[in-house]
């Protein structure tokens, strides 16, 4: 597998870059550009369950289940073939989305389909002193996995605001603007915001050196 060089930094975890701030933004996200070419992070169905186990939707013991049990299958080969055409079309919505403010009729069905047939569900559990709920699914299937990308999509589109969803003003990855200005316009300070700062230095002292001759 061909590894994304990293920047140190709290968004990686593993093999993989989070800094969407939504699950269905970092899984568009698992297709970066590295020296203008995009890098496939979700190489094979073992990536695919590194992914899932970095964005904390299955346990390393899941994770360890569900490879023993369909490895490299043709159903879990499958599967990661459907996942990466899934992320695309999901890209593709996004952008209409961000751009128009509207989520094509399309993408409503094709999510309300998932939901359907990989739904996430509902348990109670303790918290603290007190009790909680949270969301779950159970993967019988490998395509079961897209209970939790199916949920995330479906609530970005309903309930984030989508003037604070943008792609990075110098590359291909998407983030959720969580941040109290609403003002940020790179993925990442290490990956591009820094790139940027340089090359407006750079910019600079050239003009600056330029009238003082």
């Amino acid at each position: 597998m061909k590894r994304v060089k990293k920047a140190q930094g709290r968004e990686w975890r593993g093999d993989f870059l989070f800094i969407g701030n939504n699950l269905s933004l970092d899984f568009l996200n698992t297709r970066p550009v590295q020296n203008n070419e995009p890098t496939e992070l979700l190489t094979d169905f073992a990536a695919l369950l590194r992914w899932f186990e970095a964005a904390k939707q299955v346990s390393s013991s899941e994770a360890a289940r569900m490879s023993q049990k369909w490895g490299n299958s043709p159903l879990a080969q499958q599967v990661v073939k459907a996942m990466r055409q899934l992320r695309e079309w999901l890209r593709a919505a996004v952008l209409v989305w961000e751009g128009e403010g509207k989520v094509p009729s399309a993408t409503m069905r094709k999510i309300n389909r998932l939901i359907a047939k990989h739904p996430m569900r509902l348990r109670l559990k303790t918290s603290g002193t007190g009790y909680a709920t949270e969301l779950w699914f159970e993967a019988l299937r490998p395509d079961d996995l897209y209970a939790p990308l199916a949920h995330s999509a479906a609530s970005l589109f309903a309930d984030v605001d989508r003037q604070r969803v943008r792609k990075c003003g110098q590359c291909i990855l998407h983030f959720h603007d969580t941040s109290k200005k609403g003002t940020r316009r790179w993925c990442s300070m290490q990956l591009c915001g820094n790139r940027l700062k340089v090359a407006a230095y750079a910019a600079r002292h050239h003009r600056k050196s330029r009238r003082q001759r």
